[in-house]
């Protein structure tokens, strides 16, 4: 197999074969995973190369099919205590790679390309002080519904914890925000424009609808605060001299409370014509102790977190920020990426130290 070379090291092979991921810190491991254009559904050639560079570090790997092409990849070295794990998928459009002295940019910067940088270098830190009871798990498919974390409770040996990798701003987490996507469709009947009561517009059914469903009060939590709702698409009709015979339109609410009301709610302001459905939903997440010593802060976005909770304790950390994430100016520091990594390493020394070799 042809060794993938990272982009601007410029070390001899035959000392990167013998010293395999240690030598290289946080920075070089990001910038060889953001020149790899994988969003979700193609995330094959971050998968490989993980799957090579940490073979190469002596890394026992487990690969897991999620769907055909698309692997969840769990490596170690002893039976884990500590699990870093995050996603290799990226939002599009693709965003090439470039730095300049402050940052790196480029798609999965920040989300979360480079966290698993850090965690990788994190890992090798640790293994250098003869800690080798971590593991990584790099999953797929958490932009769009979590298909690689739903499927990797099945994979082992786990530890007692696991810490997930998200942005945030090197802050310990302790609550997310779950998300429930409502799609609306709405069915009139075409008619000529200019004999409106011939026809039954979709486009004001669904306009309606979406109006009082804009006005319900929506739940809130001490934790996580208020539930927030998004109006993300909209489309219908066909021409403006046609009455609308169809529409539709999908909304997105960031949760803080188990959703079976919420649902109700939404389909008692439904109008005539007008159906919901809920065909993608992340729970919130409350999470529990926290070590001594940490800054802690809750999240408003979603993630993998609440599936992955077999793992043990869970926790969330990450350095860079989610609000550049999914934009086109997408980065992430180079200083909070090495303070990253030094956080990732002593989280998991706090974790282990309530542990017995």
């Amino acid at each position: 197999m042809a060794e993938t070379i990272v982009p601007g090291f410029q070390e001899p092979r035959r000392e990167r074969r013998r010293r395999g991921v240690s030598f290289m810190d946080a920075l070089e491991l990001t910038r060889a995973l953001v020149s790899l254009d994988t969003p979700t559904g193609a995330e094959g050639a971050a998968t490989e190369w993980v799957d090579g560079l940490l073979r190469r570090a002596g890394y026992r790997i487990v690969r897991q099919p999620v769907t055909p092409g698309r692997d969840n990849l769990y490596a170690f070295r002893e039976t884990p205590a500590v699990v870093f794990s995050t996603h290799l998928d990226t939002v599009p459009p693709y965003i090439p790679l470039r730095e300049d002295d402050e940052s790196i940019h480029g798609r999965g910067s920040c989300d979360a390309k480079g966290l698993a940088a850090a965690m990788i270098a994190a890992a090798e830190r640790l293994a250098e002080r003869g800690e080798r009871r971590i593991g990584l798990l790099f999953v797929v498919g958490e932009e769009n519904g979590s298909d690689g974390a739903r499927v990797a409770s099945e994979l082992g040996p786990k530890g007692r914890y696991l810490i997930n990798g998200e942005p945030t701003e090197n802050r310990l987490s302790i609550g997310q925000k779950g998300s429930l996507r409502v799609d609306l469709t709405a069915q009139g009947r075409a008619a000529h424009s200019a004999y409106p009561e011939d026809g039954v517009s979709a486009i004001a059914a669904l306009l309606d609808t979406i109006e009082r469903i804009r006005r319900m009060p929506l739940p809130a939590d001490r934790l996580l605060g208020q539930s927030t709702l998004n109006l993300g698409l909209i489309s219908g009709g066909v021409a403006p001299n046609v009455i609308p015979p169809a529409a539709s339109a999908q909304l997105l609410i960031r949760t803080v409370e188990p959703t079976d009301t919420l649902k109700q709610s939404i389909r008692s302001q439904l109008g005539p014509g007008v159906t919901a459905e809920f065909p993608v939903e992340l729970p919130f997440y409350k999470g529990g102790s926290v070590p001594q010593g940490w800054e802690t802060t809750v999240v408003s976005y979603a993630s993998d977190l609440p599936f992955l909770t077999s793992w043990g304790e869970c926790f969330q950390l990450g350095p860079g920020t989610i609000r550049v994430a999914h934009s086109n100016h997408e980065h992430i520091r180079k200083n909070d990426l090495l303070r990253g990594v030094e956080l990732y390493t002593r989280l998991a020394t706090d974790l282990l130290a309530g542990t017995t070799k």
